[in-house]
């Protein structure tokens, strides 16, 4: 699997000299596999998605999309994806069941007048919208990644980790989680052992009250889970849209072997 980071800030996009070299955009990570010269499987929509457009090369998107949550920071990218927004365009998105309703109607709760002009309906293409449980996620056949979705704690509406499978080979992603808030079993029972764990270090811990306030995990969190899994490789994302370049720098710095910080454009083998 080639891991293409698209997308590595958290909550909202940062803009600026300042925030060059690890990128500025929000959640987005695309898998491909083998020779495929793009991905077929997106984590997370933030407006990290539209970084894949160019690497299409004019190609409408035909995959899957596996969305964590529906915070803006995870989804605002959808409307502004021209290869996923036009007639010849197929895809299976995934998100978390809740409140008893249908994927299509979750998501036009973010995405539909007045706050914004059009609904997921109105996005060009086939387009299919499923909120699942946890557990397998029946993605489309012909597709060689199996992928499964697991709880994991975080504030603001249901949140899944996701783990994705190929030859043996096991990615998992996690970029909203709140271990100090509390592990599931489960979550713990998937990410046992993962070859590369791609995890949310948007604070530390000197911001700790934030991180609590707010659901997410510290640097000190992600490592300590890391370990605690068996996690061969970690990278960390989710950056905090305030972190500047230098600052990301420092914290690169004082990172054990096996751990590194995403940057957008970065792709990684698993």
């Amino acid at each position: 699997m080639k891991v293409h980071f698209l997308g590595v800030r958290g909550s909202t996009p940062a803009t600026g000299a300042a925030f060059v070299r690890y990128g500025g955009d929000t959640s987005c990570v695309g898998l491909a596999l083998g020779s495929e010269a793009v991905p077929s499987l997106l984590l997370d929509a933030g407006t990290g998605l539209r970084n894949l457009t160019p690497l299409l090369a004019g190609s409408p998107f035909a995959g899957t999309l596996l969305l964590t949550h529906l915070h803006w920071d995870h989804v605002q990218g959808l409307p502004f994806f021209p290869p996923g927004d036009r007639p010849d365009a197929r895809v299976h998105a995934f998100l978390p069941a809740q409140g008893g309703r249908d994927g299509l109607d979750l998501l036009a709760k973010m995405m539909s007048p007045p706050a914004f002009p059009i609904t997921p309906a109105e996005l060009g293409g086939d387009w299919r919208f499923d909120a699942i449980e946890a557990g397998d996620v029946a993605i489309d056949a012909g597709n060689d990644f199996a992928v499964r979705a697991f709880d994991v704690t975080h504030k603001g509406g249901r949140t899944f980790g996701y783990v994705v499978s190929n030859k043996g080979l096991r990615l998992a992603y996690v970029p909203d989680h709140a271990p100090a808030l509390g592990i599931t079993t489960e979550a713990l029972a998937e990410l046992a052992n993962v070859d590369l764990l791609v995890h949310g270090g948007q604070m530390v811990e000197a911001e700790r009250r934030f991180a609590d306030a707010y659901g997410h995990g510290t640097v000190n969190d992600a490592l300590e889970l890391a370990e605690r899994v068996g996690a061969r490789r970690l990278v960390l994302s989710h950056h905090s849209p305030g972190r500047t370049d230098d600052q990301l720098d420092e914290i690169a710095a004082g990172l054990p072997e096996g751990v590194c910080l995403a940057r957008q454009g970065l792709i990684v083998d698993v």
